[in-house]
């Protein structure tokens, strides 16, 4: 996991906006060959010659998105890029480059931004992305950030949320709901610590849920796994709100219906401990906790011997026509609908 360093405080104000950026920037390098000009003029210049472009934005506001009493900045900034970079390979496309703006207070000092960035820096390295632009403006309200990732490929090889058909098998990779316990661990500690600052927390027993809700990983290698296997899917999105909310958003575009089965939902056991120390169902954490940016995506049935006994594959369902509705089929073989109640930024929950 990336660690924060001491910090001494140099203000904000002594380098101003251009200076601020130039500073926070310097070390960034391009490692595109579709980015022909990066940070440091009015604008970039991106070359992708046949390739459709695939663009996606996401905010992060502090209070609402991230907790600084326990987020440290190098992972907000690793995370923030992960939250982008999982939307572009959630097309079936490769992430090319990213632009990067902050709001900040004067609370802030350049300390905590240039640990900001090199947790930004550290993504850009490992999923060889270039940062190409941005912004920085002052901020009442604490940190902002906003991130706008850039991708391309093929036009035959991008893939919507529209396109699962009628006995398309469902599959997701990774495991999921471990980033939801890694939140309830923290937030608990956090109240435990609050209660008495001399009880410092023991997060090692939870490492596994903790790092997957502090420092997540886009699945970069699915969409390379998938195209090693000469498999296209036919629809596919990230969990990033839980499991039954991308299911649905599948079904809703794709105008089917759905079959999940809870006995093949694949959990960590970890997230299942975890669970029943809190005394909370994993089921329902899997399908409602959100953060842990896997793919779902469905198949063709014929395309299944390709994936079959991949580790990094789970098939948990099938598509159904949109009349036969979309349902859970639990343990006990009893079939209940599927009801999205995933994170929503707006309600808060």
């Amino acid at each position: 996991m990336l660690e924060d360093k001491d910090q001494s405080r140099t203000s904000l104000g002594e380098l101003g906006e251009f200076g601020l950026i130039e500073h926070l920037t310097k070390n960034f390098a391009v490692r595109q060959d579709t980015t022909v000009l990066g940070v440091g003029d009015d604008a970039a210049i991106l070359e992708f010659s046949k390739d459709q472009v695939v663009i996606s934005t996401d905010l992060l506001v502090e209070g609402v998105h991230f907790d600084l009493s326990y987020v440290p900045l190098k992972h907000l900034g690793y995370k923030a890029v992960m939250v982008n970079l999982s939307d572009i390979y959630a097309m079936n496309a490769i992430a090319s480059q990213v632009t990067v703006s902050i709001a900040v207070s004067n609370r802030f000092p350049l300390e905590a931004l240039e640990d900001l960035y090199e947790g930004i820096n550290a993504a850009c390295k490992n999923y060889k992305v270039d940062l190409v632009g941005g912004d920085t403006t002052s901020s009442n309200v604490g940190l902002v950030i906003s991130i706008t990732a850039i991708g391309h490929a093929a036009k035959e090889d991008i893939v919507h949320r529209s396109g699962a058909k009628e006995n398309d098998l469902l599959v997701v990779s990774g495991d999921l709901g471990a980033a939801y316990m890694g939140l309830q661990v923290l937030e608990r500690e956090k109240a435990v610590f609050k209660a008495n600052p001399n009880n410092q927390p023991d997060l090692e027993q939870y490492s596994y849920i903790v790092e997957r809700q502090l420092k997540p990983e886009a699945r970069k290698d699915v969409v390379e796994l998938l195209k090693a296997l000469e498999v296209v899917p036919t629809a596919m999105i990230d969990i990033s709100d839980g499991l039954s909310s991308e299911v649905l958003h599948i079904c809703k575009n794709s105008k089917v219906g759905c079959h999940v089965y809870e006995d093949k939902i694949p959990l960590d056991p970890q997230v299942i401990n975890v669970c029943e120390e809190f005394t909370i169902d994993s089921t329902t954490i899997a399908l409602s906790g959100g953060e842990d940016y896997e793919l779902l995506f469905s198949i063709t049935q014929k395309d299944y011997p390709k994936i079959k006994g991949n580790p990094n594959f789970t098939v948990i369902g099938h598509i159904l026509p949109e009349g036969d509705g979309k349902h859970l089929i639990t343990r006990a073989n009893t079939t209940i609908p599927l009801i999205s109640r995933g994170w929503n930024a707006l309600e808060g929950s």
